[in-house]
């Protein structure tokens, strides 16, 4: 069939409809005036509420609060003694944070593909990637799906191996009865203004081990010996200025208390998508585990364009002059040029994580939407894939 011209459709909204608009309430105004007027605005009693709130949330034993999700990444790998030719074994298919901490400290990431029907890492494939070099693995919830954590635990514990979550995607999430932030060493969450607990940006990690919570509190500011600013103190670390603000505190702790409510609205929007695209034969709905708990970050489908008469970019393109945002989130970390050049990466050596990186979008989903938005979603998806349909 002739490839057909480019999309040229009018609007089916006013307004442009982003993918992952933060909730925008009222009482959260308010308490960024009571930051900004106290006059502490990092590090301060909107902090060290949150971490309570957030260690009780997860029931975990304890919480740092930092910067970003990055941050939490970094000092996680750092507070447990990654370093120089040391291995990580992660997962291609994630955002270049994941990968970025592991370079800073010298480290090495090592690959592991995808499963096609999760996105998770494949836990059948970690054992073969494992050197006498390894030191830890991290794996990632992919849009708050939980990976497979008891056979990735029991892979660690044979060779004694180190376990950091990058839950960034998965607060809400539960594998199975655990909640995610209490099963690995060290699980690292992110708040930024996509995120489910939204705070503008910031992070959190997550143990249940003393000693790790120690070096994670000094580790974060400067490697000081205590977390007091009017006390004396000592450097007892080189540590950094991860510290986190007291405005973005303040949105998180208020993001975290709706978080449940939240949840809700979003399971109910991500069930009118599959229930409207389920007879699609050109898309691939997002599947989740029945014996896990799905956090519902991110509405990832699968374009399958041996259907369709468009690349992927021209489709996005399609949709967003009906005024409907969608995102390609992931390209995979080994075809980045950095990881390329670096390590010789190419196409072919990861190829569920390829497939899936070049096929997927993310379409909106949000607490922030209404069930028009929602449908006003639908009906524009349901336009593009008749137009472009083989």
């Amino acid at each position: 069939m002739k490839k057909r011209t480019s999309f040229l459709g009018k609007p089916i909204r006013k307004d442009p409809l982003l993918v992952g608009a933060p909730q925008i309430v009222e009482e959260d105004l308010k308490e960024l005036e009571k930051v900004f007027r106290s006059g502490w605005w990092v590090n301060g009693p909107y902090v060290r509420a949150l971490e309570e709130a957030f260690k009780k949330y997860i029931g975990c034993k304890y919480a740092v609060a930092v910067g970003s999700g990055t941050f939490a990444l970094h000092l996680s790998l750092d507070v447990l003694g990654i370093g120089p030719g040391d291995e990580v074994i992660t997962t291609p298919y994630t955002f270049p944070a994941t990968t970025h901490v592991i370079e800073y400290l010298g480290a090495k990431p090592v690959f592991v593909d995808i499963e096609m029907g999760s996105y998770n890492m494949d836990p059948n494939k970690i054992e073969r990637a494992i050197t006498k070099k390894t030191k830890a693995i991290m794996p990632i919830h992919i849009s708050g799906r939980p990976c497979e954590m008891d056979k990735i635990l029991r892979i660690a514990k044979k060779y004694r191996l180190f376990v950091v979550e990058d839950a960034a995607h998965a607060v809400e999430a539960f594998f199975k009865k655990k909640k995610i932030g209490t099963i690995s060493d060290l699980t690292c969450f992110s708040f930024d203004v996509t995120k489910n607990v939204a705070g503008g940006i910031g992070g959190m990690v997550t143990t249940n081990k003393k000693k790790y919570f120690e070096k994670l509190a000094s580790y974060a500011h400067f490697g000081f010996s205590q977390r007091e600013f009017f006390l004396p103190y000592d450097t007892v670390y080189p540590g950094y200025k991860y510290d986190m603000s007291e405005f973005c505190a303040a949105l998180a702790l208020n993001s975290l208390k709706r978080v449940e409510k939240n949840l809700k609205t979003r399971e109910k929007y991500w069930q009118m998508y599959n229930q409207a695209f389920a007879g699609i034969p050109e898309i691939v709905l997002p599947n989740g585990d029945q014996d896990s708990r799905h956090a519902r970050h991110l509405y990832m489908v699968l374009l399958k364009f041996e259907k369709l008469n468009c690349p992927r970019e021209e489709f996005m393109k399609a949709l967003a002059s009906l005024n409907i945002g969608s995102r390609i989130r992931f390209t995979s970390i080994h075809l980045h040029t950095y990881y390329r050049k670096k390590y010789g990466y190419k196409r072919g050596d990861f190829p569920v994580a390829e497939y899936i990186s070049d096929r997927v979008i993310c379409l909106p989903l949000s607490p922030r939407l209404t069930k028009k938005d929602v449908n006003d979603v639908i009906k524009a998806v349901k336009i593009v894939v008749g137009y472009y349909r083989k």
